[in-house]
């Protein structure tokens, strides 16, 4: 395991592509806040969003919600920026609809 991290850059990856992820969802309006280190991103709303669980299931999602309000995201360290993008979009929809904006 540790040779297949070293050898496909994985490490790297996960800054790379986390920061990216952290960046385009900074920018969704309806984000409260976005902390995270590398791959392990949390998502904050304004309010209490279990809900969206199921609801981003549906979309082809596996989310966890902590604290309530935070979305956690942890996908996997070879995740692709195109991955990534199909991943905001999908997700965005998702809150969007929640919030009923």
């Amino acid at each position: 395991v540790l040779n297949v991290i070293q050898d496909e850059n994985l490490i790297e990856n996960a800054a790379k592509i986390g920061q990216y992820l952290m960046d385009q969802l900074s920018q969704f309006s309806a984000v409260k806040e976005v902390r995270g280190k590398g791959l392990m991103i949390g998502i904050e709303l304004d309010r209490p969003c279990g809900d969206l669980v199921g609801q981003a299931r549906d979309a082809g999602l596996l989310i966890n919600v902590t604290a309530d309000s935070v979305v956690r995201l942890l996908p996997s360290l070879n995740i692709t920026q195109a991955d990534v993008d199909t991943l905001i979009e999908r997700l965005t929809d998702v809150i969007t609809r929640f919030l009923g904006k």
